[in-house]
């Protein structure tokens, strides 16, 4: 397979912080549609490494590819232009907007000052609201005001603010965190959904839900990939018992 087939092409990526490799050498390669879940103890690199993706962090050395673009040299901005969308730990939400207004500001027209200003509400961004709406499981719930929404419901409506600008690839960090057992099932098939169209980075802890989700797993170590393949394949590889399951 040559790396123009990849969705993402990361080849001996480096990132030195005073010195010591927060990312050390790494290559990954994650295919077009694929959910991929970063797995791996504290202090392995694993936001670094979605800070390196989403241009947030300079790398020190090496290739990011996107699509078969090169995007070490590119700004944030452009790096969301061109289809990545991120979410942070924390949801940030307008949470005195409604669920429908937050969707609504996040479709790519009104992204600037003066796509905002003079944004209409047409028929074209009310369609692309409720699929979305309908993908996140909050299509009863438009007209809520968001501040009141449950913490896994403003988790899913972060997700879909990144959905309406209809990224290639979406990457998210531990999306389940603080969530109730039948959030995280919903959230699951949320992710199992979403991931049909692009490529989809989840970093998380909780076992289980790797279990659900992923495709492939990669395990860091020290800013470097101890392991990668299947869930099963992962937890029965001594190196990774040793460095993380163990413990």
């Amino acid at each position: 397979m040559s790396n123009t087939d990849f969705a993402v092409a990361i080849e001996d990526l480096t990132v030195s912080f005073d010195g010591f490799k927060a990312i050390d050498s790494l290559t990954l390669y994650i295919d077009k549609n694929e959910l991929r879940v970063i797995i791996g103890p504290n202090g392995a690199g694993k936001t670094t490494l979605l800070d390196l993706i989403c241009g947030k962090t300079k790398a020190s050395s090496g290739s990011i590819k996107f699509r078969n673009e090169e995007l070490t040299g590119l700004d944030e901005h452009i790096r969301v232009r061109r289809g990545i969308g991120r979410k942070f730990q924390t949801p940030s939400i307008y949470e005195n907007l409604s669920v429908f207004q937050n969707l609504e500001v996040s479709y790519p027209a009104g992204r600037s000052v003066f796509g905002a200003l003079g944004f209409k509400r047409t028929d074209e961004v009310k369609a692309r609201v409720q699929v979305v709406a309908e993908e996140i499981g909050l299509a009863d719930a438009l007209e809520m005001e968001s501040g009141l929404l449950s913490h896994g419901q403003k988790q899913w409506l972060e997700i879909g603010m990144l959905l309406m600008q209809e990224p290639e690839l979406l990457m998210l960090d531990e999306p389940i965190a603080g969530m109730s057992a039948r959030e995280r099932e919903l959230t699951a098939e949320l992710l199992k959904r979403i991931c049909k169209g692009r490529s989809v980075i989840v970093i998380e802890h909780d076992m289980e839900f790797v279990k659900q989700i992923a495709h492939k797993v990669t395990v860091m170590h020290q800013g470097k990939i101890l392991a990668e393949g299947s869930m099963e394949a992962v937890q029965a590889d001594p190196k990774v018992i040793d460095v993380y399951l163990g413990h």
